[in-house]
C-alpha cells in the first residue's frame, strides 16, 4: 500500500526538532507543569505529585491489541503500550492496579523505544500509548530514539482528556492520532468522580487543540493514519453529560468527528461504594449498568447533533 500520509514525526526527527522538543519537555518536570494539576514537584529529583511518577515512565504491559476501535486494529492490531499511573483518579476506574497501584516497571527512554520497535516489527498498524499525559517528555525521547532506528508507523496518544494545551503543543507534528476521552460535561460530577472540577473546560480546550493539529480521522484501506478519535463513555443517570458533550463536539470540533460512544460502564468488581453514596442519590446510579434506553438516548443525541462517524 502506498501511504498518502507519512508519520508526522519523521520530518521532525530528521531536522533535529524532535530531540529538541524532548529536551524542552524535560525542563517542565523540574517543577512539574506537564498537566493541568501543575503540581510543581521536581520529578527529575525523584519527587512525585498527583500522578506519583518520577523521571521515568512506568510500563505495565505492551503488545498487539485487538479491542480498540476498528480503524486502529484492522488486521494486525494496535501496538499498545500501557503506561502506569494517571493524572486522574476516577472512582469507577476498571484498571486501578495500573492507574493507582502502579503495576509495572520503570523503563528508560531506550527501553520504551525498544517496545515501540518490537510492536512495529510484529506488524502492528500503530504505536498506541495508553495514559501518556504525565510522561510526555519520556514519550518524546523514546519516539526520537525509535525514529532513528526505523520506526515509521503512526503514534496514537490515548488519553483521559485531562491535558494541558501547552504540553500538547510540544506534540504538534509528533502525534498522528489523538484519542481522548470526553468524560464529563459538568464540573460537580468531574469533581466527585475524578477529583478534577475543571475537567470539562480543560477537556474541551485540549480536544480543540488536538483537532487543530491533526483534523478529522483519515482512514486508508480501513486503517487510521491521522486524525482525532473521541471516546465518550455513557454513565448511568446521565452523569457523563452526553447532552452537553455530543452537541459540543458537532458544533465546536466537527460534525465529521469520529466518536466512539461506549456502553460498557460497570462499577469495579469487588470495590465497595464510598460511604457518602448513601447521602448522594444522584451518584448512587453508578452502582448499576447503563440501561439500553440511556445508551439509545446518547446515540440519538449524537445523530440529532449531526455526528455520523463511529458510535
Amino acid at each position: 500500500m502506498t501511504r498518502r500520509f507519512q508519520p508526522a514525526y519523521l520530518g521532525l526527527h530528521e531536522s533535529g526538532e524532535l530531540a529538541e522538543r524532548a529536551s524542552r519537555a524535560k525542563d517542565l518536570i523540574t517543577s512539574c507543569t506537564l498537566c493541568p494539576r501543575r503540581c510543581g514537584v521536581d520529578r527529575s529529583a525523584g519527587e512525585t505529585g498527583f500522578c506519583r511518577t518520577g523521571s521515568r515512565a512506568i510500563v505495565a504491559s505492551y503488545g498487539p491489541h485487538f479491542g480498540e476501535e476498528p480503524p486502529l486494529v484492522s488486521r494486525k492490531g494496535s501496538g499498545t503500550i500501557f503506561i502506569s499511573r494517571c493524572n486522574l483518579s476516577c472512582i469507577f476506574c476498571q484498571n486501578t492496579r495500573i492507574s493507582r497501584n502502579g503495576e509495572g516497571r520503570e523503563v528508560s527512554g531506550d527501553e520504551l523505544a525498544g517496545m515501540m520497535l518490537s510492536l512495529w516489527k510484529s506488524g502492528c498498524h500503530n504505536i498506541n500509548i495508553v495514559t501518556p499525559s504525565h510522561i510526555v517528555p519520556q514519550l518524546l525521547e523514546s519516539i526520537a530514539i525509535a525514529a532513528g532506528r526505523g520506526l515509521d508507523i503512526p503514534i496514537v496518544f490515548n488519553t483521559g482528556g485531562y491535558d494541558s494545551v501547552d504540553t500538547l503543543r510540544l506534540l504538534d507534528g509528533v502525534v498522528d492520532i489523538y484519542m481522548p476521552d470526553a468524560k464529563y460535561g459538568d464540573t460537580a460530577v468531574a469533581a466527585v468522580l475524578s477529583y478534577a472540577p475543571e475537567y470539562p473546560a480543560v477537556m474541551k480546550a485540549a480536544i480543540a487543540e488536538m483537532h487543530r493539529q491533526v483534523g478529522d480521522l483519515v482512514v486508508e484501506e480501513g486503517i487510521a493514519v491521522r486524525g482525532l478519535i473521541i471516546r465518550h463513555l455513557v454513565l448511568p443517570g446521565g452523569l457523563a453529560g452526553s447532552g452537553d458533550i455530543l452537541p459540543w463536539i458537532a458544533r465546536e470540533i466537527s460534525r465529521d468527528s469520529y466518536v466512539n460512544i461506549m456502553d460498557q460502564y460497570h462499577w469495579p468488581a469487588g470495590v465497595p461504594p464510598p460511604a457518602w453514596f448513601a447521602d448522594q442519590p444522584s451518584f448512587r446510579s453508578l452502582l448499576r449498568p447503563v440501561t439500553a434506553r440511556e445508551y439509545a438516548d446518547a446515540l440519538r443525541l449524537a445523530r440529532e447533533a449531526g455526528l455520523h462517524r463511529g458510535f
